[in-house]
């Protein structure tokens, strides 16, 4: 440590807090905040009905975001964007994620697919589809998982896509793609034969939504809830050989990339969601009166409050951890897994116990808690099953043990 130095009026150092924004996004997430809270949310049973309605009321808030210089945050430079950086944008992502339509209002909603693009893509299929995806004119969506197979065990996909003449033929299908209004799906395709490793066997493709052979099948509703997600076919779909992604085989390396990235955006998301079934909760807890107390004086409420704060803290600090890899390009399966398992079971907990909150009233819509604990449920199933995650994360400890470690904390 150095000497302090005689006279010297600097005052102490304080020390930068890791958990909390840097100054230079400080001022941006309380305006996003803001912009959520007064402009999105009072708008969601209208985003929510679907239709043309909802088109146009998208449409009116995006522009009014554009106005504020609040949109597509996350975006490079270069694409157009503000180029904030994965651990800055935690703070902005959480703060748009307290409504479901904050990203798709403020223009990070496609991020993944943009980056992916603009990493991976030929110059034609960038060109073709870049600058609209990043203006929120383009929708892509992303076909992974099949029906009637394990989505856990990606060896077990079916659909292939087969070289013809300087293009390729997709045949197979996809489910829960969010396909309803899409330009394009990118979807992943076996190219290479049976007995060949999972991560030279499989090429994605970027299939137009209105090429000859495409299909949607039918609407996903996810527990009763409508939306987006579609079953879709390739039947017989060609696509020009520049519309690969990356290399021939090297499918698997791609989408490791865009998980990494995707799982800890949508932890992001899921913090705001918790964060807003929080408050919702906190405030009830004041403002409703039973056997002559207000709920907030009831010491079982009082642990619904600790609880819920515990969980989302510990989440939000994972969440931290994991971006900080990501945007140093570490291998940070283990700390994204982690926290994509740990904001999903935040929310889905916090969620549970502000629906207990407010009773019955908090099974209907009259309150935003009903369609959010639907959502929720699926989270913990989205880009992979908890049970996944844990196993594998385990495993990956367990290994360093096996092999002589001391610990193996530091992995996290």
């Amino acid at each position: 440590m150095n000497a302090p130095v005689e006279n010297d009026t600097r005052g102490p150092a304080v020390a930068h807090d890791p958990f909390s924004p840097p100054e230079t996004v400080r001022d941006l997430r309380d305006r996003v905040r803001g912009f959520v809270r007064g402009e999105v949310i009072p708008a969601e049973p209208v985003l929510a009905s679907g239709g043309e309605a909802a088109r146009e009321t998208l449409r009116a808030l995006r522009d009014k975001a554009r106005a504020n210089g609040l949109w597509a945050l996350p975006h490079p430079r270069e694409l157009g964007g503000r180029g904030l950086s994965l651990g800055e944008f935690v703070h902005i992502g959480e703060a748009e994620g307290e409504s479901e339509y904050g990203p798709a209002v403020m223009g990070s909603e496609h991020l993944l697919d943009a980056l992916m693009l603009h990493r991976h893509a030929s110059g034609a299929v960038r060109d073709h589809y870049l600058p609209g995806l990043v203006a929120g004119e383009v929708v892509p969506c992303y076909g992974m998982s099949e029906p009637g197979r394990s989505g856990s065990d990606p060896s077990l996909m079916t659909t292939r896509a087969e070289p013809r003449e300087g293009s390729w033929t997709i045949r197979g299908g996809k489910w829960f793609c969010r396909a309803a209004d899409a330009d394009f799906i990118t979807a992943m395709c076996r190219t290479e034969p049976l007995g060949m490793p999972n991560g030279r066997a499989f090429t994605m493709f970027v299939v137009p939504t209105d090429a000859p052979g495409f299909e949607i099948v039918r609407e996903l509703p996810v527990l009763g809830t409508g939306g987006a997600h579609r079953e879709v076919r390739f039947n017989g779909v060609r696509v020009p050989g520049e519309n690969m992604i990356g290399t021939r085989g090297g499918g698997f390396a791609v989408a490791g990339e865009r998980l990494d990235l995707g799982r800890t955006l949508r932890a992001v998301q899921w913090l705001g969601q918790a964060r807003r079934a929080f408050d919702l909760m906190c405030r009830r807890l004041h403002g409703r009166t039973a056997f002559g107390e207000k709920l907030a004086a009831k010491q079982l409420m009082q642990q619904h409050v600790f609880d819920s704060y515990t969980e989302i803290q510990s989440a939000r600090s994972q969440v931290l951890r994991a971006a900080a890899a990501v945007d140093a390009g570490r291998q940070a399966y283990a700390e994204v897994a982690t926290a994509k398992v740990l904001a999903s079971r935040a929310l889905c907990q916090v969620l549970d116990r502000a629906v207990q909150v407010y009773g019955a009233e908090g099974l209907t819509d009259d309150t935003p808690l009903s369609r959010m604990f639907r959502r929720a449920r699926a989270t913990r199933i989205y880009d992979g099953p908890d049970e996944l995650h844990a196993h594998t994360v385990a495993k990956r400890l367990l290994k360093r043990y096996a092999a002589g470690s001391d610990t193996a904390v530091e992995v996290f």
